[in-house]
């Protein structure tokens, strides 16, 4: 089944104040025509053409530079080919007929030049991690059937160890950068294709259906290609749609009209653009008229030059994730004489922000919120919750208007107030599957009640007043005794201990409970804490059939690049314990 525009309405789902309805009588808009992003970014940088939007080292790169130099990029992968083979509408939803582009690049202006050039050449770009080895960088690029890729030359090394294995992989980009690595054999050089390629060459007939690939972490399982249209990643993450009211953009004039408006609205962005959510807030941030900042150190986080850039940069939002992130910026913040006071939102995605950081947080940065948003990578964005000074808390969230959860058979919709255990879900601009995989795309994009919905997979309730209560995720979740163990949940009471600097909770064998709770413990510098100190602790905030049975102090908690949690790793240290 081609499921290119299926559930793609901008149906209002939700009243003003969040609260899902029954039905679908109020539209607040109607899509009169779908969008690709690169026709938008264009809109926009002919009605803003000199406004800056990257702000990187010493780069300031404006609407119009940004437009242009992805013009010639996706100019010079055209001239080697590259494009569309087969069009949609004669596609599965879990298949594609694009050629593919892997980004394998720190943040910087080049990492947003080369995901739009790859849109206008119609070349679908995915995400590279990082920090992958050897056998997961190449699983991913045989996976991802990459026909090119842009890197720094940092990574040259990596790249050539496994290009034997990807016979297909043909076209080579190379970013310069401070490591001094030479141009791999058959490489070009990035600045020099844009240099030596016009902007002025026959563009490639963009559609709508066009994809937008984002890999999952695989900080669970292995990782898995998200297949999104254009349009539908627009309309779900990055600015197309109001999230609360569903009223959506319906012209490129529109967006014109809107970015032109909105000038002073400065956002640097912490998080590896490897990560969808830190995508999705800059192509928001393109489209929207934003400016963008990007750390000068791109290798690691390095709180002192985070402070540094916030004081001559002035942004009025800081976007993070989680705690591994916001507890060294607190930390650096509190003896930095930098001046913060430009920061209103402190926006949080991806890891779970517990509320003795984010008072924290708040207390150094006065006048300011943080934003928690909820998402994934299947999903995009789905919900929030706003704490303020006075205000603190987590775990509810207030719904977009395609957010919703379904009961726990998955025979319909959770009505507000039902007490058991149901799945988080959401319905309309919703991914067309996985790569390569029909099953996982059947399990994870189920028709209920005649509409497809998405199940990132994280359970919840659905509350009397319409919020959502979020429990974590099901695939992480320990069994002890009978009884669900949610490791967010554990991880948020061991954390809040003053000698606690990362933690992360997973299950062993037990022969007495099923799997018992294991928590792996990161110490501050100069601190000292008993396993029994931190289950009396803990159990101030949850049941104590919830606290570890075990603990392991480590020197450091292994984490994606972006800070979300690597359970598999979690995993094995629990399983070293032996069963129990």
């Amino acid at each position: 089944m081609d499921y290119s525009r299926a559930n793609n309405s901008c149906d209002g789902l939700a009243d003003p104040t969040g609260v899902i309805l029954t039905d679908r009588t109020a539209q607040p808009a109607t899509v009169t025509r779908e969008f690709t992003i690169p026709e938008l970014v264009d809109a926009v940088a002919s009605s803003i053409p000199d406004r800056e939007v990257v702000i990187f080292r010493d780069r300031r790169i404006t609407q119009s530079v940004l437009a242009e130099r992805s013009r010639r990029l996706a100019a010079y992968l055209t001239s080697r080919g590259l494009g569309a083979r087969t069009e949609r509408d004669r596609l599965e939803g879990h298949e594609i007929g694009q050629d593919t582009l892997g980004i394998y690049a720190y943040n910087g202006n080049e990492y947003l030049e080369s995901m739009l050039g790859a849109f206008r050449a119609r070349v679908a770009p995915f995400n590279v991690n990082y920090r992958y080895v050897e056998k997961e960088l190449e699983y991913l690029l045989a996976d991802a059937e990459a026909s090119a890729i842009v890197y720094n030359a940092a990574f040259a090394p990596q790249l050539a160890q496994v290009l034997p294995a990807v016979p297909h992989l043909e076209v080579l980009i190379q970013i310069a950068d401070d490591s001094g690595n030479p141009l791999l054999p058959g490489a070009v050089d990035y600045e020099t294709v844009l240099a030596q390629t016009s902007p002025d060459r026959p563009r490639a007939a963009q559609s709508p259906d066009d994809l937008y690939i984002l890999y999952t972490g695989g900080t669970t399982g292995m990782p898995k290609g998200v297949l999104w249209r254009q349009h539908d990643i627009y309309m779900a993450s990055c600015g197309g749609r109001n999230v609360y009211t569903g009223e959506c953009i319906v012209s490129p004039d529109q967006v014109a009209s809107t970015a032109a408006d909105n000038s002073g609205f400065t956002m640097l962005v912490l998080p590896p653009l490897i990560h969808g959510a830190a995508q999705w807030a800059s192509l928001t941030g393109i489209l929207t008229g934003q400016t963008l900042v990007f750390s000068p150190v791109v290798d690691r986080l390095d709180p002192t030059a985070v402070a540094q850039t916030i004081e001559a940069e002035r942004p009025t939002a800081l976007m993070m994730v989680g705690d591994a992130i916001a507890r060294p910026l607190a930390a650096e913040f509190e003896k930095t004489h930098a001046d913060l006071s430009s920061l209103s939102i402190l926006a949080n995605g991806g890891a779970i922000l517990s509320p003795t950081v984010k008072q924290r947080l708040l207390d150094l940065v006065p006048g300011s919120v943080v934003i928690d948003g909820v998402g994934s990578s299947e999903s995009g964005t789905q919900m929030t919750h706003v704490s303020s000074a006075g205000s603190v808390s987590t775990g509810r969230f207030t719904p977009g208007s395609n957010t919703c959860v379904l009961t726990e058979d998955l025979d319909g919709l959770a009505a507000p107030g039902h007490e058991d255990l149901g799945w988080l879900a959401q319905r309309g601009h919703v991914p067309l599957g996985y790569k390569g995989d029909a099953q996982k795309t059947a399990a994870t994009f189920p028709v209920v009640g005649g509409e497809r919905f998405v199940l990132p997979g994280d359970r919840a309730q659905r509350l009397d007043d319409g919020s959502i209560h979020l429990l974590g995720r099901d695939s992480v979740t320990i069994n002890s005794g009978g009884e669900k163990i949610f490791v967010e949940e554990v991880e948020m009471a061991i954390s809040s201990h003053p000698a606690v600097a990362d933690v992360l909770v997973a299950g062993r064998p037990s022969d007495t409970w099923g799997e018992a709770v294991v928590a792996i413990v990161q110490l501050l510098p100069d601190h000292t804490v008993t396993a029994d100190e931190l289950n009396m602790h803990a159990a101030q905030s949850v049941a104590r059939y919830k606290l570890p049975k075990s603990v392991i102090f480590t020197e450091a908690i292994q984490r994606s690049p972006v800070g979300k949690a690597d359970y598999r790793w979690a995993r094995q240290q629990a399983a070293s314990l032996g069963t129990e």
